[in-house]
């Protein structure tokens, strides 16, 4: 797969040689990469003095569905609910030790808009404990967990569940602005008269429902459009972008298979059977994916529904602590949390960069470099996005013109990078992707005798959560 995606890579046109010759080395695996891994960690702590060290206990998730299929008749809350209950019965935590729950999700039933709490309530936590929901786009469960590590570092609490959910089975469809105003105009009518005067002025295109998108307020353009023009403006082919979703694809139908998605939680639903896996993980073949027409930018356009995430239905959930009372309660922390950062950038152009703007801030944050990260966890909304991601990262010319810096980050070598497949492929409901990221990292370092990873999401509004030093404690 390397080497397909090497071979398009070193054949792109002007005028992005300056990055593909930069990514062509890493996605080679080269001797000088491969120099680099082979020498022995630093094994250097990341720990702050006066700083509470906060761990990650426990981490699980519903199987992530496509949309319409086996959740189509539940609700968020449902879905939350029964990743709460999977957490509570994969760490047996006594539900009165949680001190707070905090939940993202992105687009929002209107009748549980604090679905964090009403989740909560559905699982048996104690009424007593607080719950509120975040929104952030694609990372609002990064913002989840990390409101917890500050509520924790702050002494406010010993114990958070975080978590994120998303059902885009059943999003809101609203009436018309001209419709709602005249439904709210008529509720407020005291005479019949007035009733029948305000009914007559309503037309036939009041009816016309406003269809959700996902679609960037400030500029009306879809993500898909601005993953395409990434890719265009990168020189992404086709090709490389079906190759690496094929990759993606390939990579969690093997981790599946092996046993190695260790947070996924059965759920059984309602009325059907119990459901245990992930079901959009469809290795494919490139003559297969390459029938497939554009998605966005027709008919030139680069970006399809085979190398692009697809809607997704699933919630996730995540046991914080500080590592003071982790232990005390008897638990083998899986990780710590250690530095992050959040930044934003231009929603036209650079919706989809943040995690190249991002890495080096929190790696000099953190005292780390490239090389020290084992693992590599980033969402991949589209192929073109990562693989436009890994080309800045590897560019001189990118660092220098557009962030400021010297010389590039680097790009993450394929060998440590979303080794257990990613969102193409496991699936990306929008609220619970970030606390997937965390955990795979987490299990991925122990599995692969690691010590720090590195998470990364992009979301809309051109922001972006990098997560960094998620170190395996002594002993892993």
């Amino acid at each position: 797969m390397s080497s397909m995606l090497t071979h398009a890579i070193r054949n792109l046109p002007a005028p992005s040689a300056w990055a593909a010759r930069g990514f062509a080395r890493s996605l080679s695996c080269s001797s000088q990469l491969q120099a680099a891994a082979a020498q022995p960690k630093s094994k250097k702590t990341l720990a702050k003095s006066g700083v509470k060290n906060i761990v990650v206990v426990e981490g699980v998730r519903i199987p992530f569905l496509q949309s319409g299929t086996s959740y189509a008749d539940l609700m968020p809350h449902d879905l939350a609910r029964a990743a709460l209950q999977g957490l509570l019965n994969r760490t047996s935590i006594p539900r009165d030790v949680v001190d707070y729950i905090v939940y993202g999700t992105v687009i929002q039933e209107v009748k549980t808009s604090n679905v964090a709490r009403e989740a909560a309530l559905g699982a048996g936590f104690s009424d007593k404990i607080p719950a509120h929901t975040v929104t952030m786009a694609c990372i609002s469960s990064n913002q989840a967990m990390t409101t917890g590590v500050g509520l924790i570092a702050a002494g406010q609490c010993d114990v958070v569940v975080a978590g994120g959910v998303e059902f885009m089975s059943d999003v809101p469809i609203r009436h018309s602005r001209k419709m709602r105003k005249a439904m709210l105009t008529l509720n407020r009518a005291k005479t019949l008269g007035q009733k029948l005067s305000l009914i007559s002025k309503i037309r036939p295109d009041y009816f016309a429902p406003e269809l959700p998108a996902v679609a960037e307020f400030s500029t009306s353009e879809t993500m898909g459009h601005s993953a395409d023009r990434l890719a265009a403006a990168f020189a992404i082919s086709r090709l490389e972008q079906d190759e690496y979703a094929l990759r993606s694809h390939t990579l969690a139908k093997k981790a599946q298979d092996g046993g190695l998605l260790l947070d996924v939680v059965p759920f059984k639903v309602p009325g059907k059977d119990t459901v245990t896996k992930d079901n959009g993980i469809r290795p494919s073949s490139i003559e297969q994916m390459s029938k497939l027409k554009p998605a966005f930018v027709k008919p030139y356009g680069t970006v399809t529904a085979a190398n692009s995430s697809f809607l997704t239905d699933g919630a996730s959930a995540v046991l914080l602590m500080s590592e003071e009372k982790a232990l005390a309660m008897g638990y083998k922390p899986k990780a710590y949390l250690r530095d992050f950062v959040y930044v934003s950038q231009d929603p036209k152009d650079q919706l989809l960069l943040g995690p190249t703007y991002a890495t080096p801030k929190v790696l000099e944050k953190a005292g780390l470099s490239m090389a020290d990260i084992d693992v590599f966890e980033f969402h991949e909304a589209f192929a073109g996005q990562i693989l436009a991601n890994l080309k800045a990262m590897e560019s001189d010319w990118f660092a220098q013109n557009y962030m400021g810096r010297k010389s590039k980050v680097g790009a993450p070598p394929l060998e440590k990078f979303n080794n257990w497949g990613g969102s193409l492929s496991l699936g990306h409901p929008f609220g619970a992707t970030g606390c997937r990221l965390v955990i795979t990292a987490a299990h991925r370092l122990k599995k692969e005798g690691g010590q720090y990873a590195l998470v990364a999401a992009c979301a809309a509004g051109g922001q972006v959560m990098v997560l960094d030093g998620l170190v395996s404690l002594p002993g892993e």
